[in-house]
């Protein structure tokens, strides 16, 4: 690998995609992933790549900071949307160290690393007690001020630009965007019949979860279409919801429905690709292909497929004769390998050699010393302890 200029860097993780999914790591995929097997055709398919947990909120953690989450507070399980923010405001991030050398930084879509809430006037929420917490319920939510910032987030830990959600963008509340430090809509009704898997809670009135995605797409590519005549170098952290549960069809934009032969699940790993897709293209248009490190994974392993309660009120998964974490033991939150082996692909044309591919084992949170290691840069001492540069394999 050799590169004259410090690349703009794009890292698109996607949520419980696992390493059956995709039609590169599995031919007998029931799911179309053009996209993805495009960007493995054109760079590095990672075979031994690993999330620093089974689960989602300790794998975003170690991918911001380079850091186990064992290190944090948080030392099991996931936060539920309204937990005070995990990474310290004076920890490094990824962000921050890009920053330093000159890039702008932008995170879209799910964050689910704890925000700061405010509350009524006269109300109380011991926003101190220990992590993680339950799931909240209605007269919590209603002690909260959605009219005021939210603090701790994003927009406070070196990324210039957020526009998402606190924590899975159709599983929990509050359901609604997050533009910098302030919500678009205020979640000002109570959503008390969730779909499927998904939790009641607080939503704003136009929200819709079959919308989130395509917004989070839109938003990304208008982000890289406002760099076309900018030489300074950008980073975007791009966090689509999908495939999360609820696996079901309403949850799936229309566009989407259909084009996989592995029910509603299928179609939001095609989403994913979807989205995949409409980055690159915006990339090509906006003539940033040749000097853009494309990164596309997963937080964790997959379900198994998609739950419908049957007539004695079972939830069995609806297979399809997909193997979404390939032959890999184990799913989702599972210490076996299908828990956390994950496809991971990367593109930097004229620097990864196309049609690579490598059994070297990394983590996703190698990715800081990675990106350290390409702008040519030292990260300080006593920050991304677990972080190991994967750069000139």
């Amino acid at each position: 690998m050799d590169a004259d200029q410090s690349p703009n860097i794009i890292f698109i993780m996607a949520d419980d995609m696992g390493y059956g999914d995709v039609g590169c790591y599995n031919p007998d995929s029931k799911i179309p992933t053009p996209n993805m097997d495009q960007l493995s055709a054109d760079g590095i398919r990672f075979t031994d790549a690993h999330s620093p947990s089974a689960v989602c909120t300790p794998t975003r953690y170690g991918v911001l900071t380079g850091r186990y989450c064992w290190r944090s507070r948080l030392k099991h399980g996931v936060l539920y949307g309204y937990e005070p923010p995990l990474i310290k405001p004076e920890r490094l991030t990824i962000a921050r160290l890009l920053k330093r050398s000159g890039y702008k930084a932008a995170c879209i879509g799910k964050w689910h690393l704890g925000l700061g809430f405010s509350t009524k006037r006269g109300e109380h929420i011991d926003f101190d007690r220990p992590l993680p917490w339950p799931n909240a319920d209605r007269e919590m939510e209603e002690k909260i001020d959605f009219t005021q910032p939210v603090k701790g987030g994003p927009a406070d830990l070196g990324f210039d630009y957020f526009y998402g959600n606190s924590g899975c963008s159709t599983c929990q509340p509050p359901y609604g965007f997050i533009e910098n430090n302030h919500f678009i809509e205020i979640p000002s009704l109570y959503h008390d019949k969730p779909v499927f898997t998904s939790r009641p809670g607080m939503m704003a009135p136009s929200w819709d979860h079959k919308d989130a995605d395509p917004i989070m797409a839109q938003k990304a590519v208008e982000y890289i279409e406002k760099q076309k005549n900018s030489d300074q170098p950008f980073f975007l952290y791009l966090s689509p919801s999908a495939p999360h549960e609820p696996c079901v069809e309403s949850v799936v934009p229309e566009f989407a429905r259909g084009q996989s032969e592995a029910g509603p699940r299928g179609d939001l790993v095609w989403l994913v690709d979807w989205i995949v897709g409409q980055v690159t293209d915006a990339l090509e248009r906006t003539g940033k292909t040749e000097n853009t490190l494309i990164f596309i994974t997963s937080d964790n392993g997959a379900l198994p497929g998609d739950r419908i309660p049957d007539q004695s009120g079972q939830m069995p998964y609806h297979l399809y004769d997909h193997k979404s974490c390939g032959h890999w033991r184990g799913y989702k939150a599972h210490i076996w390998e299908g828990g956390h082996r994950e496809p991971c692909i990367a593109r930097w044309p004229s620097v990864i050699k196309p049609g690579t591919s490598t059994d070297q084992l990394i983590c996703l949170t190698d990715l800081m010393a990675t990106c350290a290691a390409i702008i040519g840069t030292d990260l300080p001492e006593h920050t991304a302890k677990d972080s190991y540069n994967f750069y000139l394999l």
